[in-house]
């Protein structure tokens, strides 16, 4: 079945750094888009990064954009996502997700929080 596995979360100060990872099976990887969302409390699951299967093409809404960076390795089944010059409004659960025609599949998450 679909496995969607995250990594890398933490604690940071602002300005920082972490780079997420997702690791995936159950699926034929490197034909499909994939996608990192977060959720913050209180708040609506948002996109925060999305790529192509080639990985050629990648899309940020703008809270992110020059700050975070997709990425993916088709041989490892693996997409990241590298997060720089981090700020306590990033502070989230990160999930990693791919759709599969309709049904939309969700990992486990991995919380990122930034704080002094």
């Amino acid at each position: 079945q679909v496995q969607l596995v995250e990594s890398g979360g933490g604690l940071v100060q602002p300005g920082g750094s972490l780079r997420l990872s997702c690791a995936a099976s159950g699926f034929t990887f490197s034909v499909l888009p994939m996608n990192w969302y977060r959720q913050a409390p209180g708040k609506e699951r948002e996109l925060v990064a999305r790529i192509s299967a080639s990985g050629g093409r990648t899309t940020y809404p703008d809270s992110v954009k020059g700050r975070f960076t997709i990425s993916r390795d088709n041989t490892k089944n693996t997409v990241f996502l590298q997060m720089n010059s981090l700020k306590p409004e990033d502070t989230a659960v990160y999930y990693c997700n791919v759709r599969l025609v309709t049904q939309d599949y969700w990992g486990q998450g991995t919380q990122v929080t930034v704080s002094s």
